[in-house]
């Protein structure tokens, strides 16, 4: 796949992101991806000539793009599209600014539910987990970490060997995304599970990071690999949820700790909420009143 899928109409632009604009090399990989979506649609309905391009077929990419991707990314991927388009205007590839044709979609505070999944349906993600096998062992780890602190693929990807305090039987969660740190009680299921990988599993390596890449070249594993081995579980196990990856077993997460009538403070300090509002979300879903909803005796359920 070519590094830059609009190279003949605008071969500068990745060079005004960093120069111009100066943006990080993570920000321009993110611009690059979205482009190589944007790219490959053109390519789809058969547009070859960018001159061609319409407000209507923006609208339309945009709402094909948005229907594999998550709020946030859609926003994300139209804030690209706009500067993309603009560049094109200012360079006389454009003789409109079709930028202002992208219309960012609305997000509403506490408009989503969380796609959290039951306690039973972790347990068979987990039995889909093949323990014997290398991969299997870390995997399983991952998840066990991901679905009993509620953790981030970041923060699972950035663990290392001094974040785990034996002796007091502690986890460390350094440089959270709300800017504390967090320590966790290890719990001795968790604990046996990365035992079980340091030992029969992670390579030997004086690299003090936790997790591996099972496949060469051997390094640590990135937080997308770990969102992607969780999504891959919840397939085999046939779990059905949108976008299915390692939040949702941070999600479940913070849904066990709400049906357990943990007030919305203490949950949100647990998994390293950056405001309240992001914990909030969770008290709209009532899972046992809404069952009972569900089995006829409403009124009494909600009271």
């Amino acid at each position: 796949m070519p590094d830059n899928p609009f190279q003949e109409i605008a071969p500068g632009f990745f060079e005004h992101l960093a120069h111009d604009r100066g943006l990080r090399p993570a920000s321009i990989k993110h611009y690059r991806h979205f482009l190589r979506r944007f790219s490959a649609y053109l390519r789809r309905i058969d547009l070859r000539d960018f001159r061609h391009v319409t407000p209507t077929i923006l609208s339309a990419f945009v709402a094909s793009y948005g229907r594999r991707v998550g709020l946030p990314s859609l926003r994300n991927g139209c804030g690209n599209l706009r500067v993309f388009l603009g560049y094109l205007y200012s360079h006389g590839v454009l003789q409109t600014n079709l930028g202002a044709a992208v219309e960012f979609p609305q997000a509403y505070r506490l408009s989503g539910i969380p796609r959290s999944i039951t306690w039973e349906e972790v347990k068979r993600v987990l039995e889909a987990v093949d323990r014997r096998a290398v991969t299997g062992k870390r995997d399983y780890a991952m998840l066990m970490l991901l679905v009993t602190y509620g953790l981030r693929a970041r923060e699972v990807a950035a663990l290392t060997l001094d974040d785990l305090d034996w002796r007091a039987n502690r986890l460390r969660i350094p440089e959270r995304k709300a800017g504390h740190s967090t320590a966790y009680p290890l719990s001795s299921i968790v604990g046996t599970a990365i035992i079980e990988y340091i030992k029969n599993g992670r390579p030997q390596t004086p690299d003090r990071h936790l997790f591996f890449r099972s496949n060469a070249p051997i390094g640590p594993i990135g937080h997308a690999a770990v969102s992607t081995r969780a999504g891959h579980y919840l397939r085999k196990a046939d779990i059905d949820v949108p976008r299915p990856g390692s939040h949702t077993f941070r999600h479940t997460c913070v849904q066990r700790l709400v049906d357990a009538d943990f007030d919305l403070k203490t949950i949100g300090d647990y998994v390293g909420h950056r405001s309240p509002g992001s914990t909030q979300i969770y008290g709209k879903v009532a899972i046992e009143a809404l069952r009972q909803v569900a089995l006829g005796d409403g009124e009494e359920a909600l009271r």
